[in-house]
């Protein structure tokens, strides 16, 4: 789940300009020397003064489906989920440096448009590729959660 949620996201709900049900939502996956895991500010995913995007072979970008947003009245927060994505990955290569973790965006045009919504770090992380399949299952309390 979420270890930290962006300015930029709190700000799209506060002014209810973010329907997690429908909007284009992605993933970028993120090595160790990206400043996104202690960044809280960045506006758009180019505001950011290190992003440190995988550059291991078989890495793409990858669009999020099934979004689904709820309620979870037992622990008086909402929950924002998503499909599993397996493979996340077919065949990931080695990178320069290990995977950390991966930022969750608002997909609109490119970085200076894209907005970020929050870092995810736990779960596996930090690995390095190796050539075989990475899958991403999401936890069953959701990708993020709202309290």
């Amino acid at each position: 789940m979420a270890a930290h949620w962006v300015k930029a996201a709190k700000l799209n709900m506060a002014k209810a300009d973010l329907d997690y049900d429908t909007a284009d939502m992605r993933l970028i996956l993120l090595m160790t020397n990206t400043t996104v895991d202690t960044d809280k500010d960045a506006i758009t995913v180019g505001a950011y003064v290190t992003l440190d995007e995988y550059d291991g072979t078989g890495y793409s970008r990858v669009a999020l489906t099934g979004e689904v947003v709820a309620y979870d009245d037992a622990n008086d927060r909402v929950e924002i989920d998503c499909a599993d994505l397996a493979p996340w990955f077919a065949a990931l290569g080695a990178g320069t440096r290990q995977a950390q973790g991966f930022l969750v965006y608002r997909f609109i045009t490119n970085d200076t448009d894209n907005i970020p919504l929050f870092w995810i770090d736990t779960g596996g992380f930090p690995f390095s590729g190796n050539g075989g399949v990475v899958n991403l299952t999401i936890n069953a309390e959701g990708l993020a959660q709202i309290t």
